[in-house]
């Protein structure tokens, strides 16, 4: 059975439509769209509980949803599933690395458990496209948080899917190490990686992404740029100078109600 994409894989990477999930009394997700474009990052930003892992483990063929619709690359998420997995990637809250290995081992274990050609060649290229050639030799056990997480990330990347996941890809990572994910993270987009990041950390999302869209109580709260989102409080001026809106500012004032 033939299935009609939702948009032309040309367009967005990743649209969702009218999502709910539920568990027992609680609804999750209470009718979520959002719409990814080919190449950027999207960053879905949110407190604990808002819905944010749920939705990706929908989109990543982890969960099924109890309505609504979704594509990623492509693909019907309800009914395509395995066309979805081929095309994505899923790096979870905490760095899913082998610490008994070396760093190139944990490369080409991933890319040989992909069936990928020249496993080896594949590891070499990621270690150097993360800057981990120095430690590649060195077992994981050694490294520092931010070095295992760019790890991680590397890993997730095996066989060049054109869709990434990354939930709370900094947490428990100290400030030195959230600034190498940020760069890897803007070193995929600039690869062509479409990346969808959720995270909880306000100036993450600020740093990071094209577009952002708070997620709240299960619901799409606002989805914009940044100036966008800036746009939506109004500028305050103290005598010469001039206070834009952060980022902080909007999400406290769209989540509570309350203006800063």
């Amino acid at each position: 059975m033939s299935v009609t994409p939702l948009m032309d894989r040309a367009g967005a990477a990743i649209r969702v439509q009218g999502l709910e999930k539920s568990f027992g009394q609680v609804s999750v997700l209470r009718g979520v769209d959002i719409d990814v474009a080919r190449g950027s990052i999207f960053a879905l930003l949110g407190s604990n509980g808002a819905g944010k892992t749920t939705l990706v483990k929908i989109l990543s063929t982890l969960l099924k949803a109890d309505a609504g619709r979704a594509e990623v690359n492509g693909f019907d998420v309800g009914r395509q599933a395995a066309g979805v997995r081929e095309s994505i990637s899923l790096t979870g809250q905490f760095a899913a690395v082998d610490e008994i290995l070396t760093g190139r081992e944990n490369l080409v274990m991933v890319a040989r458990l992909r069936h990928l050609k020249n496993a080896g060649t594949i590891a070499d290229d990621l270690l150097r496209r993360f800057s981990l050639t120095e430690a590649g030799a060195r077992r994981v056990a050694a490294y520092s948080g931010g070095m295992r997480r760019r790890l991680d990330i590397a890993m997730s990347l095996a066989g060049n899917p054109p869709v990434i996941f990354l939930d709370e890809p900094t947490t428990g990572l100290d400030p030195e190490g959230r600034l190498e994910v940020w760069r890897a993270v803007r070193e995929l987009a600039s690869g062509g990686t479409t990346v969808l990041l959720t995270t909880q950390h306000l100036d993450e999302a600020e740093h990071l992404a094209d577009r952002i869209a708070i997620l709240h109580e299960g619901r799409i709260l606002v989805n914009g740029t940044l100036d966008e989102l800036r746009k939506l409080l109004p500028q305050a001026t103290v005598e010469y100078v001039e206070k834009r809106p952060t980022l902080e500012d909007v999400f406290l004032a769209l989540v509570t109600g309350e203006k800063r």
